[in-house]
């Protein structure tokens, strides 16, 4: 029998301003450790460069943690002009080193190159997985894998600030997007190279204008015996998925929902839907064929 975990069972998600220098895993067991939670878990990690919104979700909503995987983001980077690093950040060795002669009417040209549907080969230094492990582990031993381009999307790419050497963006972009990577490949279209020099995430879609907390600050509210402040900043159980169409079942259908049995629905469209019996939550399902099949199941 395996080692019951030990820690409060809590449910809900915190949004952590994710500090420079520590990894997304550092935080998240700072946070969890804060909160005494009995279960924790991030969605999307942040390199240790990068700052920012990091969603870190509680007990039952880790299960419905993917849908903010998914989910869209925003950026704020700045990039430096004439340096191309083997990291495209400012941790990697100096590729190469480039006069930049670069005015505003070629940047804005080469922006609107990434804007809109694009293909990106993700950086050797990301965490996408080969044969099991991620990128870094073979970039790290000087192993180059061959990674085929990937579709996403650029929805907004906006001109923050340029000085000529230096160049500051708001990007919104769909998952599976690498801002250094993006950052790299503007330099290459410059003809200059460029490397990121400062990363910080501002939203992950469902989350946008609400507040986030430094570990800081939540370790300042922390008790011996009295999480009262700090469960008062906590969002709901199915914060991750406030963008999914809601259904209400009735108090019967409930009882069969909770058990796994499919219920009877008279939305039409096929779509992952929330559902509830009155204000309870009781999970995701999947409409098809006008049933409610269940997905994922609050305990």
């Amino acid at each position: 029998m395996g080692r019951r975990k030990s820690g409060r069972k809590i449910d809900g998600v915190i949004l952590v301003d994710k500090p420079l220098g520590a990894s997304s895993n550092q935080i998240l067991q700072k946070v969890r450790w804060i909160f005494n939670a009995n279960k924790a878990g991030h969605t999307g990690a942040l390199d240790p460069l990068a700052s920012g919104m990091l969603p870190v979700c509680f007990g039952n909503s880790t299960k419905f943690a993917q849908y903010s995987l998914d989910a869209d983001k925003t950026y704020q980077v700045t990039a430096k002009l004439g340096i191309r690093t083997t990291t495209s950040d400012a941790d990697g060795e100096v590729v190469s080193e480039q006069p930049v002669d670069v005015s505003k009417a070629q940047l804005d040209e080469a922006l609107n190159l990434f804007r809109g549907d694009i293909k990106q080969v993700p950086s050797m230094f990301s965490a996408l997985k080969h044969e099991g492990k991620p990128l870094y582990y073979y970039a790290r031993q000087g192993i180059t894998i061959e990674r085929p381009a990937r579709a996403i999307t650029i929805y907004k790419l906006t001109l923050d600030e340029f000085t000529g050497t230096e160049v500051s963006m708001t990007v919104h972009c769909s998952k599976g997007t690498y801002i250094r990577s993006l950052v790299d490949d503007l330099g290459q279209e410059l003809g200059c190279g460029a490397y990121v020099t400062r990363l910080h995430r501002t939203d992950v879609a469902g989350y946008s204008g609400l507040p986030m907390f430094t570990p800081e600050y939540l370790e300042s509210l922390k008790g011996e015996d009295n999480f009262a402040a700090l469960d008062a900043l906590k969002l709901p159980v199915d914060a991750p998925i406030v963008h999914l169409p809601q259904v209400q079942i009735s108090e019967a259908d409930a009882a069969r929902f909770l058990h796994g049995q499919p219920i009877t629905c008279e939305q039409a469209e096929t779509s992952d839907v929330r559902v509830y019996n009155e204000s309870q939550f009781l999970g995701v399902a999947q409409v098809d064929n006008g049933k409610l099949q269940p997905k994922r199941l609050v305990s």
